[in-house]
């Protein structure tokens, strides 16, 4: 485990070196993200609200049976069958029981629906932060670029070789040393001779 370890430490590593390097990358994975739990909220919200409605109705359809049977208690009572109002009773007593139940898991969504309607708007607030940081990291990326690749006024193209521009990334510095270093090597190789 231990190589494999050090092999996923590395890769970490290179992982946040490179969006240091690149701030603008990690604002847009945080977006991402930031979108993929809005849209989680959004969908538990629409499940929280349709399963209110179903319990809701459960609530109305036990409370219609609680009162059909609270009639047949009253008229078993007046005709004088007392077995029969024994059961309608534990019947009646059993309907409240589970409407209890139901009023429970109504009172529960109820409190959820709000919590996940702020989490949502929370999620959206900070959406809009991480968009507009986005917008001022490419805003000034896309300057960088412009003021790196726009000319020099002051010097004549014509009579100045253009430089090469210095690498910004760690793998692209060692590779353009290294190259460097071959070119210098080659020289001396050549006035060697």
């Amino acid at each position: 485990m231990g190589l494999f370890d050090d092999v996923s430490k590395f890769l970490e590593n290179q992982i946040d070196e490179f969006l240091k390097n690149n701030p603008h990358l990690e604002l847009q994975a945080l977006d991402e993200k930031l979108a993929e739990q809005q849209r989680e909220s959004d969908r538990l919200l629409v499940d929280l609200k349709s399963r209110l409605q179903t319990v809701e109705s459960n609530i109305r359809e036990t409370a219609e049976e609680i009162k059909r049977w609270h009639t047949r208690i009253e008229k078993a009572k007046k005709a004088g069958r007392n077995d029969l109002v024994v059961l309608a009773q534990a019947h009646e007593a059993e309907l409240l029981r589970e409407g209890n139940q139901i009023w429970g898991q109504m009172e529960l969504l109820r409190d959820r629906i709000p919590q996940t309607e702020k989490l949502a708007l929370q999620i959206q607030q900070r959406r809009q932060e991480v968009k507009v940081k986005l917008e001022e990291a490419r805003s000034q990326r896309a300057a960088s670029r412009t003021t790196a690749d726009s000319p020099n006024p002051w010097r004549d193209s014509s009579t100045v070789k253009a430089t090469p521009k210095m690498p910004t990334d760690p793998l692209e510095k060692k590779f353009a040393s290294w190259e460097a270093e071959e070119e210098l090597q080659q020289m001396k190789r050549k006035l060697g001779r």
